[in-house]
């Protein structure tokens, strides 16, 4: 017995592996696509960037909504898979495409017809305005790409294809590095675009990201990116998806909305705060990526096997996923760490900002943890078992009935030092643990949700 259950982890293992490395390494560019933008419009202009900045909101909503949309196609995908029909895969991928496209057109159609409109909502600067303007225009183009690459992809990774979903990733972010110098900087005569250089840079490499997925479509002797199934009705696959994915749509919205009021908060307190917290944000970003890719991974190779109907299997599973992710959230933190010296030496900011940079990078050493083992549970091993309804509700709860109304009281009305607030910020994660694996423990998020009939 005991060889069988190591032979079973042996297995484990290897698979997740082979998931984690291109997920990690998808990630790691899309920090590093971010991070060229901001240091190539630093030599443009305060303006440029304070513009691209704003405009983006709009990018970052959208990502939140085709990530959610992707999660509950994933959810429902990476058990079809498990079960062999790939038939429900494709009307699962045809009705996430509908709520995307529908999404991105709208947001494409404001960008064209209302683009100061839309960068009204954000500042009264007619400088600001104009470039945002113009730079939302062009990204039209991307939010329409954007919305048919990212459920196909989110599929695929489902189905195990995760390296050619990363490879996907790999020219889209590689081109937009490439294109943002061509445009901004006006390289091989090329003409100097500015802030305008970064859209039509970013729309363009997601155009090609299109074409690219076309071909590999094609390629496919299963999964294809066919149209033809954004009209094919499944009652039961319609009902399964918006159960799925609307919670984890509340979800995604729900934390990152609370999350960025953080910075409402620490934004009230004064430049240096801001300034410290922007680079802390900066190397969290980077020391959570193996955490938040082993998650991903674990989700995706969960769903697999309780697809498969190996509850036992993927009980296991995620016992040797918490396992990892325990590893993962330490080596999280020695990363932030190890980086702490380095930030310090090269960041040129005031004193003060730099005593809050050293304690906020230090309380991130293990704040890691308690992120890591809430999103391997909450958005891998709960949603691999169609469970996105308790996330939902212990972060609604969680992020606006204690953290949110406990920064604001501890800022504005104990009128706390900069550090206090932040440490009470960032007990979010752990105020969580004893609900959130209570609920792992009990075993109810593990659920078999494919069906027999799908018409």
């Amino acid at each position: 017995m005991m060889k069988k259950s190591t032979k079973a982890n042996s297995v484990f293992y290897s698979r997740i592996f082979r998931l984690v490395l291109p997920i990690v390494v998808q990630n790691l560019l899309s920090a590093a696509v971010s991070s060229a933008d901001v240091v190539m419009l630093n030599y443009v202009g305060q303006s440029s960037i304070s513009a691209v900045s704003l405009a983006s909101q709009y990018a970052s909503v959208l990502f939140m909504v085709f990530y959610g949309l992707g999660t509950g196609a994933t959810m429902l995908c990476a058990q079809y898979y498990g079960k062999g029909d790939m038939r429900a895969i494709q009307i699962v991928e045809g009705i996430a495409m509908r709520f995307s496209l529908a999404i991105s057109f709208v947001f494409a159609g404001m960008a064209l017809a209302a683009p100061e409109m839309m960068m009204k909502l954000f500042t009264n600067d007619p400088e600001l305005i104009a470039i945002g303007a113009s730079y939302l225009r062009w990204m039209s183009i991307c939010y329409v790409c954007w919305g048919i690459t990212e459920v196909y992809l989110a599929v695929l990774r489902s189905i195990g294809r995760v390296v050619v979903s990363t490879m996907m990733n790999v020219l889209a972010f590689s081109l937009n590095i490439l294109l943002n110098a061509v445009f901004i900087f006006g390289l091989f005569g090329a003409p100097q675009l500015g802030a305008e250089g970064v859209a039509i840079a970013t729309a363009s490499s997601r155009l090609i990201e299109l074409l690219a997925c076309f071909i590999v479509s094609f390629m496919s002797k299963d999964i294809k990116l066919d149209f033809r199934y954004l009209f094919v009705s499944s009652k039961a696959l319609f009902s399964d998806f918006v159960k799925l994915s609307l919670p984890a749509l509340g979800n995604d919205i729900s934390w990152s909305v609370a999350f960025s009021m953080y910075s409402v908060i620490m934004g009230h307190m004064g430049t240096d705060a801001v300034a410290a917290n922007s680079f802390v944000v900066v190397v969290r970003n980077f020391g959570t990526i193996l955490c938040f890719g082993t998650a991903s991974a674990g989700g995706i190779l969960l769903g697999n096997l309780i697809g498969e109907n190996k509850l036992e299997e993927a009980r296991q599973g995620a016992k040797e996923l918490m396992k990892l992710t325990v590893i993962t959230g330490f080596i999280g933190g020695l990363i932030i760490l190890a980086a702490t010296p380095f930030v310090l030496k090269y960041a040129d900011l005031s004193d003060q900002a730099m005593h809050y940079l050293k304690y906020m990078l230090l309380i991130n050493t293990y704040y890691v943890m308690g992120a890591a083992v809430n999103t391997t549970l909450i958005a891998g091993v709960f949603r691999a078992g169609g469970d996105s309804r308790f996330g939902f509700i212990c972060d609604t709860v969680d992020m606006w009935c204690y953290a949110v109304p406990l920064g604001f009281f501890a800022a504005f009305v104990l009128k706390l030092p900069v550090m206090w607030v932040y440490f009470l910020l960032c007990t979010d994660e752990f105020v969580k643990w004893p609900w959130v694996i209570r609920h792992y423990r009990s075993g109810k998020w593990l659920n078999n949700i494919t069906r027999d009939n799908i018409n």
